[in-house]
């Protein structure tokens, strides 16, 4: 079985990352095909096979990817598959739009439908900070990006969705049916003793983007005066709400995965504010024996249990989360508990998933 993997760029790292470095472990030897690589954002693929589009030939493209969006669907079509039984894509945009052999398979893990081109549109080109005059003529350019990303499901023979709320949009905007398989986690890279809690703060972080509502976070806590400590990174909107943070707030920045395990081991609990598809970073967090703290929407109601792993606030606002945080503060979390729950999320469990039905589809299609 001669396999590719397919992914839409390496740019920064995430959690459609840790899917794609799932996939390179579980078959080594397939060549990695993507726009572009940073090689700089993003570890761990050193010594893989990674092939490029004619977009990383372009100055300036790597540092500036966002510039080139309307050449990412026919950079996406340049990909020369010709030859492999399978091809496995990993997106939330432009892979599974690969154009394949007739006798091909292809199969498309599919992290969400594009959020820009059809959950978030207007929330994405009210945040972007361009001129008036590029905002007239972007929702042109979405338009065509959104035809192109319908026609783009069709290439694809399977669906694999990483939440039931995914497989609800797959099906909803792009009229597919999907078989979900969780996004996980190296479990052992994370622990639940010692220190658990002792810290004496709440965490929040990850990668750092408006519709993560990390605002309401520090909103609430410049009230409560507890201690918040805040990582990661993100664009230049994070600098004004930096700017309003009280003391009992500290920004980390960018951590290693070493420091972000140490962090969630010692934190009272995590704050997770926003509606992901899945998300990673709960899940980190109760291998590390750390209840949560969730917005009661997406693939985070699919991950915690209320009660006994964290605990929901209704409302996507400031006043909701203040009263949940209040209750949830009180609470007595048993953490051996949370960390034995979170095993059914480790990794070793999502490659022989993933695995099994790649060589299942394979079989069928001989």
């Amino acid at each position: 079985m001669k396999i590719a993997l397919v992914h839409d760029y390496l740019a920064q790292d995430g959690g459609a990352e840790l899917v794609l470095r799932a996939f390179k472990d579980i078959w080594p030897e397939a060549p990695i095909f993507v726009l572009l690589y940073n090689k700089e954002g993003v570890p761990g693929f050193e010594n893989a096979d990674i092939r490029e589009s004619f977009l990383a030939r372009i100055p300036f493209a790597k540092k500036h990817y966002q510039w080139f969006l309307p050449l990412m669907p026919v950079a996406t079509e340049h990909h020369d598959l010709r030859g492999f039984d399978i091809v496995l894509s990993s997106t939330s945009a432009f892979a599974k739009g690969v154009i394949v052999d007739p006798d091909t398979v292809h199969i498309c893990y599919c992290h969400t439908p594009t959020r820009y081109l059809w959950t978030d549109t207007h929330d994405y080109i009210s945040s972007l900070k361009y001129s008036r005059l590029i905002k007239v003529f972007l929702p042109r350019l979405l338009h065509k990006l959104r035809m192109w990303d319908r026609l783009s499901a069709e290439r694809v023979d399977y669906f694999i969705a990483n939440s039931h709320t995914v497989a609800k949009r797959i099906q909803k905007y792009y009229g597919k049916k999907s078989h979900v398989i969780y996004p996980s986690i190296d479990t052992h890279a994370f622990s639940a003793l010692p220190h658990n809690g002792e810290g004496g703060y709440y965490v929040v972080g990850g990668r750092l983007a408006a519709y993560k509502r990390f605002d309401l976070v520090i909103h609430v806590f410049n009230r409560l005066g507890w201690k918040l400590k805040v990582f990661g990174s993100g664009p230049g909107w994070w600098k004004d709400i930096k700017k309003n943070a009280r003391e009992n707030i500290e920004f980390l920045g960018r951590i290693s995965d070493t420091e972000k395990a140490e962090l969630l081991r010692g934190a009272k609990g995590l704050i997770h504010p926003q509606e992901e598809d899945f998300g990673i970073m709960p899940v980190e967090a109760m291998a590390s024996g750390c209840p949560v703290l969730a917005y009661k929407k997406g693939g985070a109601t699919e991950s915690i249990v209320e009660g006994k792993t964290g605990m929901f606030f209704i409302e996507q606002n400031w006043e909701s989360l203040y009263e949940a945080l209040l209750e949830f503060d009180k609470k007595e979390w048993k953490r051996e508990e949370i960390r034995e729950y979170s095993m059914k999320f480790d990794i070793e469990n999502f490659k022989k998933q993933i695995q099994s039905f790649v060589e299942e589809k394979y079989r069928e299609n001989i």
